[in-house]
């Protein structure tokens, strides 16, 4: 984790030593400094594919004489002992505006950080500020945030059938896997719903919701009575984002 400058230390003010100790749990704060909002993506999960992406986090920070550095750290797991750990590209700062939004950057890196989908879930992010008249602030947990194994779901449907027979509409869920780089099926038991939009229509409704097999798929039958659309959706987990397949038409006959 990245650790306050060994320059602050060296302006005599001893007590920020300890903000430089990966181990510290508790918040520390000295004098007026202080960091008032952060926000990971937005407000939004991190959704994480196969590829690397890059997250934005902002760092609101106040302090009357204005402010040397504002960083943060995203990290999985307890502060003192984390799962994993990324570092802002770069550190915002100096300003001397008594109030900052700094806008950081850190790239996740499939297969690297986070190495494998063991990772997914809930991430924490520590943050510091200086100050121009070397107040400073350290929190180890100043929000949490959700990264999420990016999801594909596939459909399939029949071209035409007969009114009033049975079809079957067949499809699959699948989650990408940061340790192989590509995508796999979905853990089994998973609740996906059968979604249906007549022909016309501008909205889908829930016609069934059936678990995933072992391997991903799903399946349901149902009874043909009007041309329309079928589609696949998936609510999502903690761990696994939420996603919908396209439509398949079919035609009745």
């Amino acid at each position: 984790m990245r650790i306050y400058p060994a320059a602050v230390a060296a302006c005599g003010v001893v007590a920020l030593s300890a903000l430089a100790v990966p181990a510290a749990h508790a918040d520390d704060r000295f004098g007026d400094t202080d960091i008032t909002s952060v926000v990971v993506n937005s407000g939004n999960p991190v959704v994480l594919g196969t590829t690397e992406r890059t997250v934005t986090v902002e760092v609101t920070a106040t302090d009357p004489a204005g402010l040397t550095e504002v960083d943060a750290t995203l990290y999985r797991g307890s502060y003192s002992n984390p799962d994993a750990s990324v570092s802002s590209t770069a550190a915002c700062g100096p300003t001397p505006d008594a109030t900052t939004t700094c806008t950081l950057t850190f790239d996740l890196k499939p297969g690297t950080t986070p190495a494998d989908s063991s990772l997914a879930g809930t991430w924490h992010v520590s943050a510091y500020a200086i100050s121009a008249d070397i107040d400073a602030v350290f929190l180890s947990n100043a929000a949490d945030f959700s990264v999420q194994r990016d999801t594909q779901v596939s459909v399939n449907a029949p071209e035409r059938v007969k009114w009033g027979k049975n079809l079957t509409v067949t499809g699959g869920v699948q989650n990408a896997d940061w340790a192989t780089g590509s995508y796999a099926a979905a853990a089994a038991g998973q609740p996906v719903k059968l979604q249906f939009r007549a022909k016309g229509c501008a909205t889908y409704t829930t016609v069934k919701t059936v678990n995933t097999a072992a391997d991903g798929t799903v399946s349901a039958t149902v009874r043909a009575l009007v041309d329309g659309d079928y589609r696949w959706s998936y609510a999502g987990t903690a761990g696994t984002a939420a996603a919908v397949s396209k439509g398949d038409f079919v035609d009745v006959r």
